[in-house]
């Protein structure tokens, strides 16, 4: 299957002829049609992110209608920015988690959760927010994932880099290993150094 061109892709044809924009945007399409599998953008500030910085896990809040998949992304999150380097990321206290039977609001769980990275002295929050975690309905029942991340600058409350992405896999494909995928490919994307 061949892989879809990254929405970063058309910042190259800015500066082309539109005939050449047009046709990498038909190729995008193409691409697209043909593979209909994921779909990644990102953005960041333009000073890249210190990996030994003091960095926190904040809440990735759930947005679906499946138990714990805000949880589960966390965990996800947390295995994927250790495999980058981040060996001193501290995770927010259990009690601030927003998957509990009573749903407390998302933006004051991620806004507590916040003010004690701060008061512990960390630099950097990766928060985020799950839009989908599901097999599809159907006869093949394919997993579909969609993320949100973003890192924020525990100081200024700056949103320093975000990412969003959405993926589908295959019938026989277990949904953990396409959100594993997912989440992989945007934390790819931030600048860290």
């Amino acid at each position: 299957m061949p892989k879809p061109l990254p929405m970063t892709a058309l910042s190259r044809f800015r500066h082309t002829s539109p005939a050449a924009a047009l046709a990498a945007l038909l190729v995008m399409v193409l691409s697209f049609a043909l593979g209909a599998c994921a779909v990644t953008t990102s953005s960041s500030s333009s000073a890249p992110l210190a990996r030994d910085a003091k960095w926190a896990l904040l809440p990735i809040v759930n947005h679906t209608e499946t138990p714990q998949a805000g949880l589960r992304a966390e965990a996800i999150t947390e295995a994927l920015l250790r495999a980058r380097g981040l060996t001193g990321l501290v995770r927010y206290p259990p009690t601030l988690s927003p998957e509990s039977l009573v749903e407390p609001g998302e933006r004051k769980v991620q806004a507590d959760a916040a003010k004690w990275a701060r008061d512990q002295g960390l630099r950097y929050g990766v928060q985020g927010a799950v839009d989908e975690w599901r097999y599809k309905v159907g006869v093949d029942g394919e997993p579909a994932v969609g993320v949100a991340l973003q890192v924020v600058d525990l100081q200024s409350g700056a949103v320093v880099w975000s990412a969003v992405g959405a993926k589908s896999g295959w019938s026989r494909e277990a949904l953990a290993a396409v959100a594993q995928k997912l989440i992989g490919e945007l934390i790819a994307s931030a600048p860290l150094q």
